[in-house]
């Protein structure tokens, strides 16, 4: 496998920098390599042009994205938060501000007593993209934290079938799931790197990554065999669902060194490539926002491209 045939070219790149502020600074840090300056002034930029101003538009002034029948998870305003976050909108700014001072004054979960949105509810899945959302747009929650601390299954990951909230007639899972560690994941890091690293915390999250490692990021433990082939094909906004790229990249941005364990994930990545050196939409999941970004399936995606390449460069840079 020789990395150097899939480093990004200069027609990849400037097709990357004429599409959202979003893509653009973050095209910036991780493959051009910029100035600090010159990255944040791009990235000042989400909250006023593209995606981002969009988004931020179209929230209610009671706060939320789904409208006054939003499911009683409010997983539209969830994941619209999510999707802010990745675009990288900059949470001091005073756009960002006015957004989350709206989640956090006016949002609550009514069948939890009211329990403030930012506290998160019961299910990991939702509360690992909670944990997130916290230190970034607003401060950590150390109670929300433990929560899922004390949530973590004995094979090193997470699981909402794990808990009989979900269904208290369903036997319980004792078996971690993709999807649910991966959201808990993300959450723990961003939590850990507003300050919140402890060997405890440390620890939880060492563990469920080696949860994903030792499965080759897609592979089951005993058998070898793909867990599921959807996996294998990349979508942008991923909502709950694991994918071999999202794992990747979360990987990749923990700072792990990469090894044996994630070569075969690299070159599922390597063959979802078109032959223009652009990365396709392969899939859209039924759960959505109230913008569309990129919708075309089989079409080149500025998201996948974008996190295709810096996962490359970071295992291609290392020396393992």
């Amino acid at each position: 496998m020789r990395l150097r045939d899939y480093a990004p070219r200069p027609a990849h790149i400037k097709w990357l920098l004429n599409s959202d502020p979003a893509i653009r600074w973050q095209v910036m840090r991780d493959l051009t390599g910029e100035s600090p300056g010159a990255i944040a002034d791009e990235r000042s930029r989400v909250a006023t042009e593209g995606w981002g101003a969009q988004l931020l538009a179209l929230q209610s002034p009671a706060g939320n994205w789904g409208g006054p029948q939003e499911d009683r998870g409010l997983l539209i305003t969830l994941y619209t938060l999510v999707v802010l976050k990745d675009l990288g909108l900059d949470p001091a700014s005073k756009q960002a501000r006015k957004m989350i001072d709206r989640v956090d004054k006016r949002l609550v979960f009514k069948q939890l007593n009211h329990r403030p949105y930012l506290h998160g509810e019961t299910e990991p899945c939702i509360n690992g993209r909670i944990l997130g959302l916290g230190p970034y747009f607003k401060e950590p929650n150390d109670a929300l934290a433990n929560q899922l601390l004390g949530e973590q299954l004995e094979d090193g990951g997470w699981n909402c079938e794990a808990w009989p909230f979900l269904s208290p007639k369903r036997p319980q899972s004792r078996r971690s799931s993709f999807h649910t560690t991966i959201c808990v994941l993300e959450g723990l890091l961003e939590y850990e790197r507003a300050g919140r690293k402890s060997a405890v915390v440390t620890k939880a999250r060492k563990r469920a990554e080696n949860y994903l490692l030792a499965r080759h990021m897609f592979r089951s433990l005993r058998t070898g065999e793909v867990i599921d082939k959807r996996w294998l094909r990349f979508s942008f906004p991923t909502f709950w669902h694991y994918d071999v790229l999202r794992g990747l990249d979360y990987v990749r941005n923990a700072g792990i060194k990469p090894d044996s364990r994630v070569r075969e994930g690299i070159e599922i990545v390597i063959q979802r490539r078109h032959q223009n050196g652009r990365w396709p939409l392969n899939i859209l999941h039924a759960e959505h926002i109230p913008l569309e970004m990129e919708t075309g399936v089989g079409r080149a995606s500025c998201w996948n491209t974008l996190r295709a390449l810096r996962v490359l460069r970071w295992y291609g840079n290392s020396t393992w």
